[in-house]
């Protein structure tokens, strides 16, 4: 099955598993489970290095060199998403959040996070 992960799982996920619950960490880790990851991860990732809320140099070099492509797949945002993104009612302001999940509904595909804002927009999500 495909999930997509949202930036705090994965920043746990490489940095400090022991964060996430037990059962995320052998269903992350599941090859069985076909995990993507949506750009929208990586700009956000950026944007909070550069304004020192967080340091994702490493993640970031190993998302763009690929290392972390074996276990992921990247998933491009479409024109689709971006509007419905957009268009999406205002439960949430946080433009990765609501690209994340204008992908997720579009696929038809969970999302991994503890972010409940998530669930206002009816997508299914992974956690608890």
């Amino acid at each position: 099955m495909r999930f997509l992960l949202d930036t705090h799982t994965l920043l746990w996920w490489v940095t400090a598993p022991e964060v996430l619950p037990q059962f995320l960490r052998v269903f992350l880790d599941d090859p069985s489970n076909e995990l993507l990851l949506s750009v929208a991860v990586p700009w956000e990732l950026a944007i909070k290095t550069n304004t020192g809320k967080l340091d994702a140099h490493q993640i970031l070099c190993d998302i763009e060199s690929g290392q972390l492509k074996m276990e992921l797949e990247v998933l491009r945002a479409e024109i689709s998403h971006v509007i419905r993104a957009g268009l999406l009612p205002l439960h949430h302001r946080d433009p990765f959040d609501r690209l994340l999940a204008a992908q997720a509904l579009d696929l038809r595909i969970p999302i991994v996070s503890r972010d409940r804002v998530f669930d206002l927009y009816g997508v299914k999500r992974i956690w608890d």
